[in-house]
């Protein structure tokens, strides 16, 4: 209800505002940002945080690697101290850690979920540079999904997690609050960790 955005960038199609069509965005939003304390929905970790929508994915949840570094580029170079990257590929790239680069380089913080394979840790999770995040159940346990190893540096929840998002593509103002499981859940936990840390003025990252 009073969550604020800044402007953002759409990298799909770059004529349009970067609307959620999906639900996934939006729901990972909540979690870092949601209005808390106003009898209205769930809670955000860092709910004073302003939200930065860069749209790297499509409706269907598929994007280049040329976009979700072009994505990262443009969120450092606007101004965006963390970046939350809840989207991942098992193949690591070359313009993508450069993109990671540059936005170290620009003072940001970079947060990436670490997969859903059950296995080796996706990219960027995985990236030199990169805060990678596994998810945790209820009682505190990796869950069965969270990828795992090498590229993982913290865990935070990512089963059940309850927020509110859109429905049917964002139409007709379509909400419900989903519990949804992932990885690309336990991210923006650790996203909002550090937005507080860095609302407390500290800016290395």
């Amino acid at each position: 209800a009073s969550t604020s955005c800044v402007d953002g960038m759409n990298f799909i199609n770059k004529r349009k505002k970067p609307s959620d069509d999906q639900g996934h965005g939006t729901h990972v939003a909540g979690t870092i940002a949601q209005s808390t304390n106003n009898g209205v929905g769930v809670a955000g970790l860092a709910f004073g945080a302003r939200l930065m929508p860069v749209k790297v994915l499509s409706a269907n949840g598929w994007g280049t690697t040329s976009g979700v570094a072009a994505g990262i580029r443009w969120a450092a170079d606007h101004g965006a101290q963390v970046i939350n990257l809840s989207l991942g590929s098992p193949r690591d790239s070359i313009i993508l850690q450069r993109a990671i680069d540059h936005a170290r380089s620009r003072g940001a913080i970079v947060v990436a979920a670490a997969g859903n394979s059950g296995g080796s840790v996706g990219f960027p999770g995985a990236s030199k540079g990169v805060i990678g995040v596994s998810a945790t159940d209820a009682n505190d346990g990796l869950a069965w999904f969270s990828s795992r190893g090498k590229g993982v540096d913290i865990a935070a929840p990512g089963v059940n997690v309850l927020q509110q998002t859109i429905c049917e593509r964002g139409r007709n103002g379509c909400e419900i609050f989903g519990s949804y499981n992932g990885t690309s859940m336990a991210s923006p936990h650790v996203a909002a960790a550090a937005a507080l840390l860095v609302s407390l003025g500290v800016t290395d990252a």
